[in-house]
């Protein structure tokens, strides 16, 4: 018997197979991650946009920091303000007055460092429920984001204001300080910050606009002037606290070179005269709040960086640099990488008097 022939194959059958096979072949060739898509991070002029690369793999982002502005009009420009506070106790006046300023709260972010001790716990305990208040509250209150972080080394045992203020204390609580505030800014500050606003805890009354009156004079660093509210007699007067925004004297200069790399400058004391010009006393009863003055150290109670001087480098040194340390070495090393510092002698925030 003759063996049959094969038969014809059906042309359905073999268009069938064809794409059956390219289906398999398309999916061994493709990867088996799917490509992201890149939100943009905004449209206004402040804001770095994002943009994924042409193909859309890998994760990778890309950050155009030339279209972020730093301008003399932050809220038309809808620049993003990081506040940044370091917090050893929670002041209520503080948090008050942190509501207050009438900046859009959706540009504005907060950053905290909490110290690891027992006053700590404390604040921080008080500060989580303020924060939780404010952020499950209406939109119009919220803010755009909150960090908060814990110190993870050791700090100072907590003392009173008197104490704290001592001239043998200084070095190593202004060390401490300069850690937390390096901390504090390396972590939270992000590629849409235009302005850093560092604000001690126990400021507790500066003008509600406060934000937008300092980012007005456009200066890369600038500081107000602080004081506080005290009654003598009865009577209600104001003196000045924070005396470490200055320009520098010959005596001060002349006191640098015969110390040691280690020794530090410690502003605002009898046993270290320094003859150096005090912002503080600069101030004119009646004088125009946004009147200038240059300056060569600065404050930390309340100041106004542009982001760009921390992104170039600027930092809080916690060890004696041209013998200084913490904001007087910010502002040293702001001045060397070519920045301009300024004061406002009648442009007055208030400190918590204990």
């Amino acid at each position: 018997m003759a063996a049959r022939s094969l038969r014809r194959s059906n042309p359905i059958t073999l268009l069938l197979a064809l794409i059956l096979f390219l289906g398999f072949l398309i999916f061994l060739i493709t990867p088996s991650r799917p490509s992201s898509t890149l939100k943009n991070a905004g449209t206004s002029a402040s804001t770095s946009k994002r943009k994924s690369n042409p193909s859309g793999k890998n994760g990778i982002q890309h950050y155009q920091m030339n279209n972020l502005t730093t301008s003399g009009d932050p809220i038309g420009n809808r620049e993003r303000v990081l506040i940044l506070t370091p917090l050893a106790k929670f002041y209520p006046q503080y948090w008050s007055n942190l509501l207050k300023l009438d900046y859009p709260h959706d540009l504005i972010e907060l950053g905290f460092i909490v110290p690891k001790t027992r006053e700590g716990n404390t604040a921080l305990a008080k500060l989580e429920d303020a924060v939780k208040k404010v952020q499950a509250g209406s939109k119009k209150h919220r803010f755009h984001g909150v960090t908060i972080m814990r110190q993870d080394f050791d700090t100072p045992i907590p003392q009173s204001e008197k104490e704290r203020h001592a001239l043998a204390a200084q070095k190593l609580r202004r060390a401490t300080m300069a850690r937390a505030r390096n901390s504090l800014v390396f972590t939270t500050i992000g590629t849409e910050t235009s302005w850093v606003l560092w604000l001690d805890a126990d400021i507790i009354e500066t003008p509600p606009t406060l934000i937008q009156d300092l980012a007005s004079h456009n200066k890369a660093v600038i500081v107000p002037n602080c004081f506080q509210r005290y009654k003598e007699g009865g009577e209600k007067k104001i003196r000045p606290y924070d005396f470490n925004s200055w320009r520098d004297s010959e005596q001060a200069l002349a006191m640098a070179q015969k110390m040691g790399p280690d020794e530090v400058i410690f502003e605002g004391y009898r046993e270290m005269a320094t003859y150096r010009s005090l912002m503080a006393y600069d101030r004119k009863e009646g004088g125009d709040p946004h009147a200038e003055v240059t300056l060569e150290g600065v404050g930390g109670t309340a100041l106004l960086v542009k982001a760009e001087v921390h992104r170039d480098g600027a930092m809080f040194p916690p060890f004696a640099f041209y013998n200084l340390i913490e904001t007087e070495g910010f502002a040293k090393m702001a001045r060397r990488l070519g920045y301009t510092l300024f004061g406002l002698p009648n442009y007055l925030v208030y400190h918590y008097n204990e």
